[in-house]
């Protein structure tokens, strides 16, 4: 399985949702780093399961234990690995799966692709319980981005058609950043929290699902990182973002809405500003124009499709008796997953960020 990531940092993710365990191994860190185990530790509980009616009901702690590559608080330069303990799981509710594949998972390329060996157990290596140890990997990222001035924050943007208040795109505050950055559920306008939960607890109690979108920013970027064509910062940072399980579209800047724009309304108009560095008026780019970054807040957002994992009866087929089927899927589910992956979202960036500094030199 393609379960590593990166050139100069490489992160490697193991295990699977109902093994002993889960981790990462991180190699490539720049040695000397201090980092704040209790600050990687707020950044795992955001994304941990259990804590809130929008989540699914299974609990876990989700404390990294951190084996090697840490050494009185710092990076040595070795690497860094670290294992989440997998303590609440219910092996039981999975046993169908391995007949019946979920309609809109991967139960079923999975049995095709490893010869029906696949772990179905809470949905194996593809289960989203694999973005903790990306988590962890993310909140170190984090740490040491925050000493060269990069910030990673991010909102839910929207969900089953309730909007956030967007990022204004060329003027993101830091101060907003890190004040999301430290949410369960970030959003920009509090009201919009209080009318999306509405929408997945109508779902949840009709046994359904409902997805939506996290708008993520990253600013304090230089200008100058990056490269054109294939080794462009969309491509990389796409890349890890779609490692997420259930991303379903990336858009930077104005995205899809671009194409409706004329040159004159979408072009960003440069100048001068007061210490006499290159900005642009707005942000239509997203902070990017020809693979490499223009200074201005990396912009992006990416979309999450509607947990498969529901309660209503779908249709979809018996494998071993090579005919069609009915499952009503039981278990703990999320019946929308996007406030906890708000986290995941911004530590990708993170990995991202730091793996473009590193590549290009910049760190």
């Amino acid at each position: 399985m393609s379960s590593t990531w990166g050139e100069s940092i490489r992160i490697s993710i193991f295990g699977g949702s109902h093994t002993e365990a889960i981790g990462v191994n991180i190699d490539g860190l720049p040695a000397g780093e201090e980092i704040d185990l209790e600050g990687v530790s707020g950044q795992m509980a955001r994304r941990a399961p259990g804590q809130d009616p929008t989540a699914t009901a299974r609990k876990e702690a989700d404390a990294p234990h951190v084996l090697c590559g840490l050494l009185d608080g710092a990076t040595t330069g070795a690497p860094l690995c670290a294992v989440i303990k997998n303590t609440n799981t219910r092996s039981k509710d999975y046993e169908s799966l391995r007949r019946l594949p979920r309609p809109g998972h991967a139960d079923y390329t999975a049995h095709v692709r490893y010869k029906g060996y696949n772990d179905v157990r809470g949905g194996g290596h593809f289960s989203g319980r694999l973005t903790a140890p990306l988590v962890f990997a993310g909140a170190v990222a984090r740490q040491i981005l925050a000493r060269r001035g990069v910030v990673v924050g991010s909102h839910v943007a929207a969900i089953a058609g309730v909007a956030d208040t967007p990022f204004a795109p060329a003027d993101i505050p830091p101060g907003l950043l890190e004040r999301l950055n430290r949410e369960y559920f970030p959003v920009v306008d509090p009201a919009a929290q209080k009318a999306m939960r509405a929408r997945i607890e109508e779902a949840r109690l009709q046994a359904d699902s409902v997805g939506g979108v996290v708008e993520c920013a990253v600013a304090g970027l230089p200008a100058g990182a990056g490269d054109p064509m294939f080794g462009g910062v969309e491509n990389l940072f796409s890349s890890i973002l779609f490692g997420i399980p259930a991303v379903k579209g990336v858009e930077f800047g104005a995205g899809f809405s671009a194409a409706c724009l004329r040159g004159s309304q979408n072009n960003d108009p440069f100048y001068y500003d007061g210490q006499g560095q290159v900005k642009a008026r707005t942000n239509h780019a997203g902070g990017v124009l020809g693979g490499i970054t223009t200074g201005m807040p990396l912009l992006f957002r990416a979309a999450f499709k509607p947990t498969p994992s529901i309660g209503i009866e779908q249709d979809t087929v018996n494998l071993p008796a090579h005919e069609n089927g009915k499952l009503t899927v039981t278990g703990r589910h999320d019946p929308c997953i996007v406030p906890r992956a708000a986290p995941v979202v911004e530590a990708a960036a993170c990995v991202a960020a730091l793996e473009l500094l590193c590549r290009d030199g910049l760190l």
